[in-house]
């Protein structure tokens, strides 16, 4: 089951080896793997999902970009 979160600062990932893109500020599920976690949203018709590293996730938390809810 996906733990809901909040993004409420800039939090990026990167696209194959692309350049970094920003996710929108906003309600996200999370799903946890072993080595990164998967974020997915909805923009009213648009769905997205970015994978990022676990240490990046943490990181993100520990700086009050991304919100955890209880």
């Amino acid at each position: 089951m996906a733990q809901k979160a909040l993004i409420v600062g800039k939090v990026e990932f990167r696209s194959g080896d692309g350049p970094n893109v920003a996710i929108r500020p906003g309600p996200v599920d999370l799903n946890r793997g072993i080595n990164d976690v998967t974020l997915s949203w909805t923009d009213e018709d648009t769905h997205g999902s970015a994978a990022i590293p676990l240490a990046d996730f943490k990181r993100y938390v520990a700086e009050g970009l991304i919100k955890l809810d209880a």
